[in-house]
């Protein structure tokens, strides 16, 4: 297959020094941070992607993504975190017992340790964060593993999930298939670019044997992996079509332990609880992470659209949630005709999302 972007390009942040940051969580991993640094600035923001996806997600050549967007803003020290569920790193290819709680005690406080020693220890940070970064992130924020954020915009899911009837089944029954009949240690949405038939490539062709909205292999696998819908996590008509077409490489393979721990949320009342109460290795962090709410000061703008197929009204409910506790500290914005991802990789995001994001931002300026 000959790629029309190339896999992994800084390609779409201009005029911008690029570096890269890497540091290590206490548990062991080697993570690293995306710098895109124009001018010297107080207001520092950190983007964090969700699972199975990266950077890339945020620095798209295609369309005017998210970092060139809040360069041109004036937020001139813009970084992109890629933690444990990156597809830049290999970590998602592996078997594992990781759940959002590794996220929230070892990744995203590391992450923020790393900018502060680099950008400084006084400058104000921001942070953008999507799908399961940003259930994980504000986890951390709500547990306190990460303390002085100036503010925090939360897409599609945060604290409260929930998703479509339909993805609750999947996630009861598909662990079990794919990791007990098929043994298999990821899905992978690149599955039917495998070179000879695998069990990975059958799946993909019965897949795609029930989504007839496109001829993307990829699109149907995501579609399987996340969400409900024919597409599941966004509107076709939001993406270009090249954005369409590189699905397999803007998404990794990942392990279903975080889909567990999403589907262990639900069946306790949609909030966000530890996975593994009783283990000692998390014992700093709370069983359930939205009983202290009220001590958490940093203001969040909890966005989603409005055709969300993944985590369908989850920021919804967390804002709802978060009103009854502290009335006013919190806002959300509800994106008319976008679903989960397009509101970061759509072709007109610049001109429909981005700006509501760097208003919050503006309005929380130090």
């Amino acid at each position: 297959m000959r790629r029309e972007i190339p896999l992994y390009t800084l390609e779409g942040v201009r005029d911008a020094e690029t570096s890269t940051h890497h540091f290590t969580t206490e548990d062991g991993l080697g993570l690293s941070l995306l710098r895109f640094h124009r001018a010297p600035c107080r207001d520092v923001v950190m983007i964090v992607h969700g699972l199975t996806t990266s950077s890339d997600m945020f620095i798209q050549p295609e369309h005017e993504n998210l970092v060139s967007h809040l360069l041109d803003a004036g937020f001139t020290d813009v970084w992109t975190l890629d933690f444990r569920m990156s597809n830049r790193h290999a970590y998602n290819l592996q078997p594992s017992d990781w759940s959002m709680d590794d996220c929230a005690l070892f990744d995203h406080p590391a992450a923020v340790a790393k900018i502060r020693e680099v950008a400084g220890a006084d400058v104000n940070l921001h942070v953008i964060c999507h799908c399961l970064g940003a259930m994980s992130f504000t986890m951390a924020l709500f547990a306190g593993t990460v303390t002085g954020i100036r503010s925090c915009i939360a897409n599609s899911v945060a604290l409260t999930p929930h998703v479509p009837t339909w993805s609750r089944i999947k996630g009861h029954v598909f662990p079990f298939i794919i990791e007990r009949i098929l043994q298999q240690p990821y899905v992978s949405p690149r599955w039917s670019e495998d070179p000879r038939l695998t069990v990975g490539k059958g799946l993909s062709k019965l897949v795609s044997l029930f989504h007839r909205e496109c001829d993307v292999p990829a699109c149907h696998m995501l579609s399987l992996m996340w969400g409900t819908g024919w597409p599941a996590l966004y509107r076709h008509e939001n993406l270009a079509e090249i954005t369409h077409r590189r699905g397999g490489d803007l998404y990794g393979p990942v392990g279903l332990n975080y889909h567990k721990h999403v589907l262990k949320m639900l069946g306790h009342g949609h909030r966000t609880v530890r996975m593994k109460p009783d283990d000692p290795r998390y014992a700093d962090l709370p069983d359930d992470y939205l009983a202290g709410a009220a001590a958490v000061e940093t203001p969040c703008l909890f966005m989603t659209g409005d055709a969300n197929r993944v985590f369908t009204d989850s920021n919804i409910h967390c804002h709802r949630a978060l009103e009854d506790v502290v009335p006013g500290r919190h806002q959300l914005a509800i994106f008319e005709g976008y679903g989960h991802q397009d509101v970061f990789m759509g072709n007109r995001v610049h001109e429909d999302i981005f700006p509501r994001l760097v208003a919050f931002l503006d309005e929380q300026r130090g």
